[in-house]
């Protein structure tokens, strides 16, 4: 297992993500496997730590006993999704709606921003599909319409370099995924009951 952590390496962040999956050499994009982990924690699913990194596994295409006996894999894979883990799931029941999609942010390519939101968009739907199941049949009309729209979405073919309209274009399609997820997540997952402030004790 690799001792040392490189810099960069956040879980709040496009660029940790990207160099974690760097290292483990995995081909997967970083952005499909937030994406699958929001769409779990969206639709009420709540993985443990080993059933989360079942999944990272598969995502970055090791084997778990791989990860258990860390042979050439950088030894803060662990610690590092199960932060991120938490910091989604942070995000996502925030009241200040501040949540965001793991992406690239502007220094990229139009081309592999546009690429990063599709694939984003293939994991929400795809880890929304399994935790949901037959739940969103019995979904809302406008969470029904909104995965129609991110069908379409996810299936964004490459484009040419990006002008000033497709660069606003992609912002509001990014917005609206975004806001959307919000959606989804209050849809499916009841307000937790508050706890009492510092101070105060329970009767």
């Amino acid at each position: 297992m690799t001792d040392n952590a490189e810099p960069g390496t956040s879980a709040g962040d496009f660029e940790g993500w990207a160099n974690l999956f760097t290292r483990c050499r995995a081909f997967s994009h970083p952005s499909e496997l937030h994406g699958g982990l929001c769409g779990r924690l969206a639709a009420g699913a709540r993985l443990n730590q080993q059933q989360w990194l079942d999944v990272v596994c598969e995502h970055i295409g090791i084997a778990p006993e791989t990860l258990a006996q860390g042979e050439d894999l950088p030894a803060e894979l662990p610690d590092f999704m199960a932060e991120a883990y938490q910091q989604t799931l942070d995000q996502l029941r925030a009241t200040d709606m501040a949540f965001e999609p793991l992406l690239p942010d502007d220094d990229y390519a139009f081309e592999q921003r546009l690429q990063a939101l599709a694939a984003w968009v293939r994991g929400f739907l795809e880890g929304m599909a399994l935790a949901a199941g037959e739940k969103l049949g019995q979904a809302p009309d406008e969470i029904r319409e909104l995965i129609e729209d991110m069908v379409a979405i996810s299936q964004v073919e490459e484009s040419d370099e990006g002008d000033e309209a497709a660069e606003v274009q992609l912002i509001d399609i990014t917005e609206y995924v975004r806001l959307g997820v919000i959606s989804v997540f209050t849809e499916f997952n009841p307000p937790e009951p508050s706890t009492p402030s510092a101070g105060q004790t329970l009767h």
